[in-house]
């Protein structure tokens, strides 16, 4: 069960497998909150029933999500204390709360009014069910920031101290929670989540379009997708950039790593665009370079000092290969959405945009691209954190638990068999449900019957009585 791996190789590994499957549907669910918040705001301002029928087609879907994220997170919590249990001791004074203040703020504001935004509309009125679904978006969106201030303090931790036993103790949660990289990942983070719903509304609605380009509701799924793509991809390029040079500044073996740069520039980086970086010869093969761009990116100056890995003993270096990778797939796709965003536009403005099928084609294939380009940027910004668990102070081999490396494999085993199981089938009824055809006159079963048992009346009511001689009921 060791597969020839140490127990903190295959607790890290286990802990991404678990957190790559969750962090899709979170992901996923975010956007899908807004969402569904816009197409409600918008069937009441216009009263028009292709809103409120696309309402009722996405909050199954975004039901499901959400049931399947809160699941497979429940998995990650009890990781902490089996598999990271030192790191849980030492630095639990700072997470745990911020973890906890998710739960006390965001989980319950969504459990406590996702049964009105899914079933209530017809029992709390309009004004009350809007403000229930408004209150479930704006819940996923206080989780994503409490989660994020957590996962950004181990990347840049401030407003702490370290008491004589190496614990960590918060000195200021002001500091703790707005640290350096927080803003940056934050942003980056929740515009990632809307562009990944944007592209798997579009998708879906493209799917339809290419069977019925007449469809409106797949016509208006489609035309709002496509308006995501072409607004916020180019903010999400800028604050990408905006969080690399955070990076650059307080984690600078991080963008050596992703940069492939053993050797220090000291008068200008270049970009390489394609490579193998090789962490034994110290050096990136098959380089395909753009001489100074990397310095002006990284500094906004052709001439600007970037750090090689170099610089660093080997046993404090990020392994290159995978940040390497990840990070250029991750940025790819934000290309491509940047080009499938400027082409709605052009089909937009040429009359065309529920007609031409290359655009559905490519907007169909980009369906799961965001859910790609998450996970890309998960483990780009987590393998270049390495070898550290809260950066610079406290190492990933020291947070450990004393655990044995085949107890490790054999759960890492449980959860892949388990997980394929569960979630796939979960995953696979998402999809059957995105193949239905949204259509006007589309039932629910939630619509259908009577809501308490008084209601149900067994035969038809009856004028007179029923045998001659008995007394009328007047």
């Amino acid at each position: 069960m060791t597969f020839g791996l140490t127990a903190e190789i295959l607790a890290r590994i286990q802990f991404a497998f678990t957190v790559s499957f969750h962090f899709i549907f979170p992901a996923f669910s975010i956007g899908t909150a807004s969402f569904l918040a816009v197409l409600n705001a918008l069937w009441l301002w216009k009263r028009d029933p292709v809103y409120l029928k696309l309402f009722e087609y996405w909050k199954t879907i975004f039901a499901i999500t959400f049931g399947m994220g809160v699941v497979s997170g429940i998995v990650m919590s009890y990781q902490f204390g089996t598999n990271w249990s030192v790191f849980s001791e030492r630095a639990g004074a700072v997470i745990g709360p911020l973890m906890g203040y998710e739960v006390l703020t965001a989980f319950f504001l969504e459990a406590g009014f996702l049964g009105i935004a899914l079933f209530g509309r017809k029992r709390v009125g309009d004004k009350l069910h809007m403000f229930a679904v408004a209150m479930v978006a704006v819940g996923t969106l206080i989780s994503a920031t409490w989660i994020t201030s957590a996962n950004s303090w181990m990347h840049t931790p401030a407003g702490y101290s370290i008491d004589a036993t190496g614990a960590f103790l918060p000195e200021d949660w002001w500091a703790i929670i707005f640290n350096p990289s927080f803003p940056y990942r934050l942003t980056h983070t929740v515009l990632a989540a809307f562009l990944t719903t944007a592209f798997a509304v579009g998708g879906v609605g493209a799917w339809h379009l290419l069977r019925d380009r007449t469809n409106r509701q797949a016509q208006i799924m489609f035309s709002m997708a496509m308006w995501m793509a072409a607004l916020v991809t180019p903010v999400q390029i800028f604050v990408g950039d905006m969080h690399g040079i955070n990076t650059f500044e307080h984690q600078p073996a991080k963008i050596a790593a992703m940069e492939g740069h053993y050797e220090t520039h000291e008068d200008g980086a270049p970009l390489i665009l394609f490579g193998i970086p090789d962490d034994k010869a110290e050096t990136t093969h098959f380089a395909v370079e753009i001489p100074k761009l990397g310095s002006l990116i990284l500094t906004h100056d052709l001439n600007g000092e970037v750090k090689g890995l170099k610089e660093w003993a080997p046993e404090d270096r990020p392994p290159a290969l995978i940040p390497f990778f990840t990070f250029r797939i991750m940025v790819g796709i934000g290309f491509l959405m940047l080009g499938v965003g400027l082409w709605s536009l052009w089909t937009r403005w040429k009359g065309t945009l529920y007609s031409n099928i290359w655009l559905h084609r490519a907007a169909l294939l980009m369906g799961p691209s965001g859910f790609v380009a998450v996970l890309a940027g998960w483990y780009t910004t987590e393998v270049g954190r390495q070898p550290y668990t809260v950066y610079g102070i406290m190492r990933t081999a020291d947070s450990l638990s004393p655990v044995d490396a085949p107890a490790v494999g054999a759960s890492l085993v449980a959860f892949i068999i388990v997980y394929f199981l569960v979630f796939g089938a979960g995953v696979f009824y998402l999809l059957r449900l995105m193949r239905r055809v949204p259509v006007m006159d589309e039932d629910h079963e939630l619509d259908k019957g009577p809501h308490r048992a008084a209601g149900i009346m067994p035969g038809p009511a009856q004028e007179e009585p029923i045998r001659e001689g008995l007394p009328n009921a007047d």
